[in-house]
């Protein structure tokens, strides 16, 4: 049996590979949480501002969600390391009440949002994450259970937009052992969260199972690999949407209140243009959040059927209407529903917030 080859720490060489594109930005807010990717992170950026005769402020931001006991000390002991490295750091919390299900989502959701502020106080457009390649992985698989589309299988990319700030992932093409490596080599301590070992969570199991697929030669590099030839593939099918937008558009009334798109020529697209092309008018004129992929599979079906049969159509799918009337599509905003007691649901009544253009899985 041949011996495993050596995890080789990050070099200061790698670091101006890893930070990219952002040296000329004012601030760069890190998410630190002192777990060893997040320290990891806060020592390479550190490392690299400091090789360079000027650079970008550095604020490490820890969020406090207040899920256990220990995450106050561990924020102190990220703060003292921070001074160290001559990084500055801010301790925010998540207060109020906290869901009984759907807990991680909503930490995450809540994470973002207090980074976002925090990027605002301190005049930055950037906040770095510590997504590594194993968490790249555990993302693939995890949509791989969950049945999604391609958009899905595409995972994560290196930079996206939330909340009004850009999120970058300077180590998404890095494994957690090299982070640990790297740490170990320097000789700084980091925390151990341990409900990353959560069973309670689908992502904590899914990272039990990892090193079995591994030895079936499933890596997390192979994975990561799938990503982005399923990234590249989204790429080109959008500009086929964009394409085919432009060609069945009949017409788009004002303010967004409606669009109209020619029956015959979007049965005649490949299904899986046409599905996006529906999904993209329903998430434009809706406003209950993401489609669901599954229910835009029902939806594209009998639209199609419409083109060939004259069946009628009249359906509602994340607060958008879709109907069809003779050669039309048309996809509208839905009316409010009502609520048992005659009030209104909407989609900020029910705490949702709107769609980017994508599905979910179904």
């Amino acid at each position: 049996m041949c011996a495993a080859e050596p995890v080789l720490p990050l070099a200061p060489t790698e670091d101006e590979r890893l930070f990219a594109g952002l040296a000329e930005a004012s601030a760069l807010i890190l998410a630190v949480s002192g777990g060893p990717d997040s320290t990891a992170l806060m020592m390479l950026a550190a490392r690299w501002r400091t090789a360079r005769a000027s650079g970008p402020k550095l604020v490490a931001v820890t969020v406090d969600h207040g899920l256990r006991a220990q995450s106050a000390a561990e924020a102190k002991a990220i703060g003292a390391l921070a001074r160290k490295f001559g990084v500055t750091h801010r301790t925010v919390r998540w207060t109020g009440k906290k869901p009984r299900t759907g807990l991680q989502e909503a930490a995450r959701h809540a994470r973002y949002r207090l980074l976002a502020a925090e990027a605002a106080k301190a005049g930055a457009r950037h906040v770095l994450t510590a997504h590594t390649l194993d968490d790249q992985a555990e993302t693939v698989l995890l949509r791989l259970a969950r049945g999604s589309g391609l958009s899905g299988l595409a995972a994560m990319t290196r930079e996206n937009a939330l909340f009004g700030i850009t999120v970058v992932r300077p180590l998404l093409a890095v494994s957690k052992a090299r982070l640990i490596a790297t740490l170990r080599r320097a000789r700084i301590a980091y925390a151990d969260d341990p409900s990353n070992r959560d069973p309670r969570f689908t992502r904590a199991r899914l990272r039990t199972i990892l090193p079995a697929l591994a030895r079936e030669g499933l890596t997390a590099e192979r994975l990561a690999v799938l990503a982005r030839r399923v990234r590249r593939a989204e790429t080109a099918l959008e500009r086929a949407v964009d394409a085919a937008s432009a060609q069945l558009a009949v017409r788009r009334e004002p303010a967004g209140a409606g669009i109209a798109l020619d029956a015959a020529g979007f049965a005649a697209l490949p299904e899986e243009i046409g599905l996006r092309l529906l999904g993209r008018a329903v998430a434009e004129l809706g406003d209950e959040g993401p489609v669901e992929l599954a229910k835009l599979e029902n939806l594209h079906a009998l639209v199609r059927e419409h083109a060939r049969t004259g069946s009628p159509v009249r359906r509602t799918l994340a607060g958008a209407a879709v109907a069809c009337r003779g050669s039309l599509v048309l996809v509208e905003r839905a009316p409010p529903r009502r609520a048992a007691g005659g009030g209104r649901i909407s989609a900020l009544t029910k705490g949702q917030t709107g769609s980017n253009g994508r599905t979910r899985s179904g």
